[in-house]
């Protein structure tokens, strides 16, 4: 299967340069290519290919004030055409939103290096027109990559690509494990273990009282500083941004360990199968109460990766229907309770008498769901 390497980047103070001009390039044409699509949409005319905007692209780059984008590689500038294009089929096809025009302050900064190009050394790697570049960490040699993409997370700059690997298989159990996620806890398993929500730790609630006065002090210093309909930045103000980066950045690093750590103990237990329900996240987060708590509880990055775990160890992977009433079944008889409130923590069964806890309960049904449909 194929599987991501990331490895951290040292670059020079002029390499880093050359990386965020890459990273300006990509930005420019990706919003190029989005501007394009929407012109062409409104005059009445069919989507434009890529191959097609990539042609553009070499006139556009005659342009007088437009030399700079010579200082980078050509590939940068094509695969930002691709992706702007890509993001447009995936949402005719109905898989993502409708593309947006990547911002300066809010885009990831990122870009696109050839595969072909790539070369790796020990401790070092050659990317395109900026050289060989020092890296934290040995990536594998003598092996095709696929889809390298250079990256900047507010601090460190990375390198990602894709490696083929081939995992022996393993000798699994005859057990079917059902998985039930939530809010209060993160996941609760039908053999009875349960895995904590990381947002609720006194580390991360520090960490975010923290943040809340650097974006509260911030705030004011732009008001303090105000001129006109502009506001100026200070050097103050500066400051306190870049720690607010570096806050966010920690708190991404310490919720994405804890799915990692969280779906690896879980798939390492070495089930036959993994059963989980369906999760509608976008009709989720339009609860207004609990929209924060699932968006830092990251449902479906979870989800995600224990999919690629399983298939990893030749588990198989079971999505239940998203109408299946995992919570109101009684999973002793079966019988259907309607009137289950988010508040009843308990299940009680009315018909058996049989009780035991909501979670439990809803992780049992998952794990006997071929059984029950």
């Amino acid at each position: 299967m194929l599987l991501g390497r990331k490895v951290r980047l040292k670059p020079t103070v002029e390499q880093e340069k050359q990386l965020w001009k890459s990273v300006g390039t990509a930005r420019y044409i990706y919003n190029w290519t989005l501007n394009r699509q929407k012109e062409n949409y409104r005059n009445g005319e069919k989507f434009i290919p890529d191959g097609v905007l990539r042609k553009e692209l070499t006139q556009l780059k005659q342009n007088k004030e437009l030399l700079w984008l010579y200082d980078v590689s050509n590939n940068v500038a094509k695969q930002a055409v691709k992706d702007a294009c890509d993001s447009f089929k995936k949402f005719f096809k109905g898989e993502t939103a409708y593309p947006k025009f990547k911002s300066r302050r809010k885009s990831k900064p990122s870009f696109y290096n050839d595969n072909v190009k790539l070369k790796v050394k020990r401790s070092s790697v050659l990317l395109e027109k900026i050289g060989w570049v020092k890296t934290a960490e040995q990536l594998p040699m003598d092996c095709a990559y696929t889809n390298p993409r250079v990256s900047f997370d507010g601090k460190y700059w990375y390198v990602a690509v894709g490696v083929k690997q081939v995992f022996p298989q393993e000798e699994l159990t005859d057990i079917s494990l059902g998985i039930d996620v939530g809010i209060k806890l993160l996941a609760y398993c039908s053999n009875g273990k349960s895995y904590p929500n990381i947002n609720k730790t006194k580390e991360v609630k520090k960490i975010e009282k923290r943040l809340c006065r650097l974006q509260q002090s911030v705030s004011r210093k732009y008001k303090m500083n105000k001129e006109g309909n502009r506001f100026a930045k200070t050097c103050n103000i500066v400051k306190i941004e870049k720690d607010i980066r570096k806050l966010h950045r920690r708190l991404a690093n310490i919720r994405n360990n804890h799915l990692h750590q969280t779906s690896s103990a879980i798939v390492k237990t070495k089930p036959y199968r993994i059963v989980m329900e369906t999760l509608n996240i976008q009709g989720m987060m339009k609860n207004k109460h609990l929209s924060k708590a699932i968006q830092k509880q990251g449902l479906y990055e979870f989800k995600r990766q224990i999919k690629y775990k399983c298939e990893k160890y030749g588990i198989e992977f079971v999505e239940a229907d998203k109408w299946y009433p995992s919570s109101k079944r009684c999973s002793s008889c079966g019988n259907s309770k309607r009137n289950l409130k988010l508040s009843d923590r308990m299940y009680h069964c009315e018909t058996c008498g049989h009780t035991q806890n909501r979670d439990l309960n809803a992780s049992i049904n998952l794990a006997q769901y071929e059984l029950a449909t």
